[in-house]
């Protein structure tokens, strides 16, 4: 085995099973294929932001394909899951949501998955594979099952993710909700957040109604990916992945139903206003055409005398106290 170090290795975290048990970690990327040679073993390699030459060696190792190579380099993938003759290539995002602004942060994630290895590539630094290493080291009683284990935690994890984006959507959904039935308006805040919602609705569909059919691939027993004890736990991943689908399309619904009632809202506060407007001009063309009637300078009964003055106000009293009624009475007021 070699014992010098690369640039590869300093980006690359590593691990051994053999057994289930966790035997060696931390050592350089060169020696992979000489643990691989051991039986019973398996093998993890990480890597975060590499470069192609820096996948090269990896390649080189578990002779990996090159169209393979080039899609874990390249960001922007659509989730899926490739088959070549020696391995097999998954491609699947990580999200978070950013609940000041509503957006949706996506970490991409990259995976080779061959009979004794799996190597994954982060993209970038977002997605932390902590989490991930905890929930291999948290269930040491199905690590026996090799590659197919390692596969589990990952994606279990990630779907998790997606469980727990669809959640904090909802919840500001919610919130949404109880802005929009506010008594003092918001329409302009509701607008906003409308748009930025199903904007991250949108991106969170395209991330993760491509799953179903990942999962459900590997699943098949013709991929030889997934051993057998491994199922149940593969079956439970994708009935996540089936919820967060349909969770995510009934969000999708929402928004956009939000979006037309606040639109609906606005038409009636909208009319309500005009028929206030109305009535009280209504009201106000009372006295103003009395005024203008007792303002001619012709006589007529009550012309140049107190009497007048008294009949006008009396009428302008009475009509505009009766128009104020009938219109409260039809609730124009």
């Amino acid at each position: 085995m070699s014992s010098h170090q690369t640039p590869t290795d300093q980006i690359a975290t590593t691990r051994v099973y053999r057994g289930g048990q966790l035997v060696l970690e931390n050592f350089p990327v060169v020696d992979v294929s000489d643990y691989l040679d051991e039986a019973d073993t398996t093998v993890w390699v990480d890597l975060c932001a590499p470069q192609a030459a820096d996948l090269a060696l990896v390649a080189e190792e578990l002779g990996l394909h090159e169209l393979a190579i080039e899609d874990a380099v390249d960001r922007r993938q659509r989730p899926k899951l490739d088959r070549y003759a020696s391995h097999e290539f998954l491609n699947m995002y990580a999200v978070r949501l950013d609940v000041a602004t509503g957006e949706l942060r996506l970490s991409e994630l990259a995976a080779f998955i061959t009979p004794q290895a799996l190597v994954t590539v982060r993209k970038d630094d977002g997605f932390d594979m902590t989490q991930v290493v905890a929930r291999w080291d948290g269930s040491p009683d199905l690590a026996a099952n090799g590659v197919g284990f390692l596969l589990y935690g990952l994606i279990d994890d990630v779907v998790d993710g997606h469980f727990d984006t669809v959640s904090s959507l909802d919840e500001e959904i919610e919130k949404l909700e109880d802005l929009l039935f506010d008594d003092v308006p918001h329409d302009a805040d509701v607008q906003r957040r409308s748009f930025e919602l199903r904007k991250s609705l949108v991106t969170l569909r395209r991330v993760v109604l491509p799953m179903r059919e990942v999962v459900n691939t590997l699943m098949r027993r013709d991929m030889n990916v997934v051993p057998e004890p491994m199922i149940p736990y593969f079956q439970d991943v994708y009935d996540h992945v089936l919820r967060a689908t349909e969770w995510t399309e009934s969000l999708r619904d929402l928004v956009t139903t939000i979006l037309e009632t606040n639109l609906t809202i606005q038409g009636n506060r909208l009319n309500i206003i005009t028929k206030q407007v109305t009535s009280w001009a209504a009201i106000i063309a009372v006295p103003t055409a009395i005024t203008g009637f007792y303002g001619q300078n012709v006589p007529y009964p009550g012309f140049g005398a107190h009497s007048g003055f008294i009949t006008s106000t009396v009428l302008i009293v009475v009509l505009s106290l009766a128009l104020y009624v009938a219109f409260r009475r039809k609730d124009w007021l």
